[in-house]
């Protein structure tokens, strides 16, 4: 009988321990795909900023999904697609004047579901005509192993 009890007992912390190990191993994966999915996008983000700062506005579209489905929502109301986005930079951002240089400030990211985060943050253009600071939450997904902006409201 204490053979039983003993043997039940050492069952029972072997099964807690190996419960618990699974249930932390979990958590660390979903951490760690977090962790790189926040790498990624900062990265995008940096690689826009550089390229808007030498006036590169498709190396800075880059970072946006190249689609007819793309979204942005600004201060002209809507814009669907990337060639239509890419269109109203070019006439909104003509010269190094109207378009300075650009400074991210990134105030959260946080997962939506699967593959899919949003991100909050600031925009402060130093130029020549006049600084322009604002606010902006974008979208992004990863798509074909690239994390793109699918939706960005910026204002």
């Amino acid at each position: 009988m204490r053979h039983t009890r003993i043997i039940a007992f050492l069952f029972l912390i072997t099964s807690c321990i190996s419960i618990r190990t699974d249930f932390n191993s979990d958590n660390l994966s979903s951490s760690t795909d977090n962790v790189s999915a926040e790498a990624g996008i900062r990265l995008v983000l940096e690689q826009q900023e550089k390229a808007w700062n030498n006036q590169d506005l498709e190396g800075f579209m880059e970072g946006y999904w190249k689609s007819d489905q793309l979204k942005f929502y600004g201060s002209n109301g809507l814009t669907l697609g990337w060639n239509k986005t890419l269109a109203n930079y070019k006439k909104g951002y003509p010269s190094i004047a109207e378009s300075g240089t650009l400074n991210f400030v990134i105030n959260d990211i946080s997962k939506i579901e699967n593959d899919s985060y949003w991100v909050m943050g600031e925009y402060h253009l130093k130029r020549e005509i006049g600084n322009a600071e604002g606010v902006f939450m974008i979208i992004f997904k990863l798509i074909d192993n690239e994390w793109k902006i699918v939706a960005d409201m910026s204002c």
